[in-house]
């Protein structure tokens, strides 16, 4: 990852202050999917640090724009808040808040889906659309522990990540709430083809998970995994969130849509600046 300049914390203060109280441009912009987004004017904020997304830097290994992603999808739904976009039929049925302890909560996001850096400085809805430029939202899958594992084993498939196998590499998990490793010394178990470029995890012999939110990782538990509508489908190598989400009702799609959130954590939880404790990844994933 490319060293960052620090800069003090009162200068970047007042350079928010200036940005917060400054117009910005109206503008749209046109999703992966051919939609046409109007970009909220009023959302600004400010980084001290450069954010890595682009050149397959979160296919690789785990990168500082991974870490606050996912912090931001775990905070969605320990803080609550995702208890307001459950779906009609969810709240009817009872399916009103996240299903399990907040220890027992994980946020995983394929580093394919991270499509850009954001520069250190303001930056605002714009910047936050070419890192994820898909109409992504917040779902909730439970798995337990043997599926968490298997996710996890098959969305390392293509490590080491090279230019051969980038595209492979797509689906490889950033994370908030646990650690894992991937030995990529061993090779990993192809299964039978899934899509046009993964293949299922006959076994798990790679990746081996330290801890869930800093307690020991149990394969028999159930945990909530909070992710894209995507991989809650089965998109890349995500056979085993489908496969989850069908067997466990209270899996769901929300209705909030997954920039919204990653915004609505920068303003509220980070108060519009992202500081030096993101300037490098944190630890959460070890490439052997």
């Amino acid at each position: 990852m490319k060293k960052t300049q620090s800069i003090p914390a009162l200068v970047l203060a007042l350079i928010l202050s200036l940005c917060l109280t400054a117009g910005a441009a109206a503008g749209t912009f046109t999703d992966a999917h051919g939609n046409v987004i109007e970009l909220d004017e009023t959302l600004e904020a400010y980084t001290a640090v450069t954010l890595y997304g682009a050149d397959n830097a979160a296919r690789a290994g785990e990168t500082n724009l991974g870490d606050l992603w996912t912090d931001a999808l775990r905070w969605f739904a320990v803080s609550g808040a995702i208890s307001e976009a459950f779906e009609e039929d969810d709240v009817t049925a009872g399916n009103t808040e996240v299903a399990v302890d907040e220890d027992h909560v994980v946020a995983l996001w394929n580093g394919g889906n991270l499509r850009a850096d954001i520069p250190q400085g303001r930056f605002g809805a714009e910047e936050l659309a070419q890192v994820l430029p898909y109409p992504n939202k917040v779902a909730v899958v439970y798995m337990t522990g043997l599926q968490l594992l298997e996710a996890l084993e098959a969305a390392a498939q293509g490590l080491p990540c090279t230019e051969e196998t980038a595209d492979v590499c797509a689906s490889f998990m950033q994370v908030s709430g646990l650690a894992y490793t991937v030995d990529t010394s061993k090779t990993y178990d192809r299964g039978e083809p899934y899509g046009d470029k993964w293949f299922r995890a006959a076994s798990v012999n790679r990746v081996t998970v330290e801890s869930v939110n800093g307690k020991p990782f149990d394969p028999d538990a159930l945990y909530a995994v909070i992710t894209s509508n995507a991989n809650f489908n089965g998109m890349d190598s995500s056979y085993v969130f489908k496969a989850a989400a069908e067997e466990n009702e209270k899996s769901t799609i929300t209705t909030a849509v997954v920039r919204d959130v990653i915004w609505r954590y920068i303003a509220e939880v980070l108060e519009h600046m992202v500081d030096e404790s993101y300037a490098a990844p944190q630890g959460r994933i070890t490439v052997l």
